[in-house]
């Protein structure tokens, strides 16, 4: 299967169908955070991500099963291709920064449902998810307008996030997971 993340509109359509209450960028920032914090890559991600046995487990080969394939493939690309599924970039700077505090709100939440209690970040993966923890309180201001300024900000800040979702997956899945091969 691909690497590349289906769209938002796909994710969102399938959302609707399963009857989720949740946008489709916080969907992903769950998964993301599920496969970063160690949890398990498994086609019935819905279920513990979500911490609802009651779902089913997306269909073989639908936008819900790509966006799984495609986030835990991006997750443990050397290249460090991650990317976070948001609204496009013609889309209201409100509507994109809502999505990014959205996506950090349910990384935290899929994070700390696969890490738990481990203690085995680093300072900086402990720094760098207190960031995400005040971007998911975060609200976005209806007035912003869509200004250049503007512009610049969300985009280092979804590249920080992005940045720190890495550093995370490397402390919480990685290193663990080294660490067991080598004894």
């Amino acid at each position: 299967m691909s690497e590349t993340l289906p769209s938002l509109a796909e994710i969102d359509a399938e959302i609707r169908q399963l009857q989720l209450a949740m946008p489709g960028s916080e969907l992903h920032g769950g998964l993301s955070g599920w496969l970063a914090g160690g949890g398990d890559d498994v086609a019935a991600w819905l279920a513990p991500v979500l911490a609802d046995a009651a779902l089913p487990a997306p269909a073989s080969g639908s936008a819900l099963d790509r966006l799984r394939v495609a986030t835990a493939h991006q997750l443990e690309d050397r290249d460090f291709a991650f990317a976070l599924l948001m609204p496009e970039d013609g889309e209201p700077l409100s509507v994109r920064s809502a999505a990014l505090f959205d996506w950090c709100r349910g990384f935290l939440g899929g994070f700390g449902l696969a890490a738990g209690e481990r203690s085995s970040l680093s300072e900086e993966g402990s720094e760098a998810l207190a960031d995400l923890a005040r971007l998911a309180a975060a609200q976005p201001d209806p007035d912003d307008e869509d200004d250049a300024v503007e512009e610049d900000a969300l985009t280092e800040i979804e590249e920080f996030v992005r940045v720190a979702v890495l550093l995370l997956h490397g402390d919480a899945a990685l290193g663990p997971r080294h660490r067991s091969r080598l004894n």
